[in-house]
């Protein structure tokens, strides 16, 4: 029998402190990046997700996730359903299944509110309500059973993910995008400018990000050992090259670098180093973090182009950086680090990116086509986009009745104008 490894234990339960603690420090980059009548709704987006899927994930969640197979590598079995057969004894590789699946909660958590920057300033809190568990039951848990179940067909076919490109990036990000078209443009899209009105706040999750991160990525080993160590490098390198990068491609394209692309470019390279930080080694981790600070500078324009207001970017850095950071472990993987796959560019041939590209194409497809299902269920059933004029007057008072600044929201005090008519 297993027996709990005390050092894997500590290492673990601190990792899961940091990644839950990546939720209110999403909260806070995603808060200062709405305009200012919009940033409570936005932290409670966040907020939010949190009990929602905790509630889910101890009932049904875990066990489809991580349960044993019911059939072809797609989903999991009820055995634990609620958490049955599982106690304080119980053991998962050297650390207490308890502590696992609080872990993986913490994960869950954080991808569901990823979703909620592309659909900011404009989206009903009760039709979000709804759409979180559900989301969580048929789009995460399916796709963490692929990925990470003990029989999941995108691990019995080879594709590779250590921390969670495929599950956490693509599948939001894919997710994203279905609800950005489903609920539509904010009204004054292409026209508006929609500048962050919190550039510090931005900074400071980003900040908070990058240090729960490590418990996203090194956290992941459920081990104190080298590999964790090396993981937590790999980190530090990708996010620092992100942010080079993606100040690179400003200072070139617009002669001056800006705090907002700093904060982004940090994001876009933990992003894309996220799936891969387990099987590059650290020179890897400055190509990863490099091309996902380029591309993703590039990819956040797109929206303009193509007409879908993702409103905070969510397709453009956590889709497009999953998407890179993904394909590149068939480039860059180093039988160091994986124990045995290479990558192209280590003599492996292109078995390995065919395989990412597989699961890039399965995990997009999966949670655009069912995340696009579940938002138009919502939005014809009890709706899911405010009305017109709560959008335009600003959604923290239409739909919490606060604000969060007393002065300056469009000219109005909380709940009453300067001329005295309410709000």
């Amino acid at each position: 029998m297993s027996s709990i490894d005390p050092a894997a234990t500590a290492w673990l339960l601190i990792s899961t402190a940091l990644v839950l603690l990546m939720t209110p420090a999403l909260a806070i980059f995603y808060g200062g990046m709405v305009r200012s009548t919009g940033v409570l709704n936005m932290l409670m987006m966040s907020f939010i997700a949190i009990p929602l899927v905790t509630v889910v994930w101890l009932l049904a969640g875990y066990t489809l996730a991580f349960g044993e197979d019911a059939g072809g590598g797609l989903i999991g079995n009820l055995d634990h359903f609620a958490l049955a057969g599982i106690d304080p004894n119980t053991v998962k590789g050297s650390v207490p299944e308890l502590l696992f699946v609080t872990f993986q909660l913490t994960f869950a958590i954080l991808t569901a509110a990823l979703v909620s920057g592309a659909i900011a300033d404009r989206a009903k809190f009760a039709g979000w309500m709804v759409f979180v568990p559900l989301w969580t039951l048929a789009v995460y848990v399916p796709i963490a059973h692929w990925v990470w179940g003990p029989d999941g067909w995108l691990l019995k076919f080879g594709a590779l993910d250590y921390a969670g490109g495929l599950v956490v990036e693509i599948a939001s990000g894919a997710s994203a995008l279905a609800l950005a078209i489903v609920l539509g443009p904010r009204i004054g899209f292409k026209v508006d400018a929609m500048r962050p009105h919190n550039l510090p706040f931005v900074l400071l999750g980003a900040g908070l990000l990058w240090f729960g991160w490590f418990g996203f990525n090194a956290g992941s080993a459920l081990s104190a050992n080298g590999t964790a160590a090396a993981v937590f490098l790999n980190t530090l390198v990708a996010g620092c090259l992100g942010m080079l990068g993606w100040l690179a491609v400003e200072q070139i394209r617009d002669g001056r670098p800006t705090t907002f692309g700093a904060a982004s470019g940090v994001v876009a390279g933990l992003v894309a180093i996220t799936p891969s930080c387990g099987s590059v080694n650290t020179l890897g981790a400055v190509v990863v973090g490099l091309v996902a600070g380029v591309a993703c500078s590039f990819a956040v324009g797109w929206k303009f182009r193509a007409g879908y207001d993702d409103s905070l970017d969510v397709v453009g850095v956590h889709f497009v950086g999953g998407v890179v950071g993904t394909l590149l472990i068939g480039l860059l993987a180093n039988q160091i680090m994986t124990g045995g796959v290479e990558g192209l560019l280590y003599g492996g041939g292109p078995a390995q990116l065919g395989k990412q590209l597989v699961g890039v194409l399965a995990v997009a497809a999966f949670a655009f086509t069912v995340s696009f299902a579940l938002g138009k269920l919502i939005d014809k059933t009890i709706g899911f986009r405010i009305p017109q004029e709560d959008e335009t007057s600003g959604i923290d008072f239409a739909l919490h009745a606060e604000t969060a600044y007393a002065e300056g929201v469009h000219g109005h005090t909380a709940g009453k104008s300067v001329f005295g008519n309410t709000h």
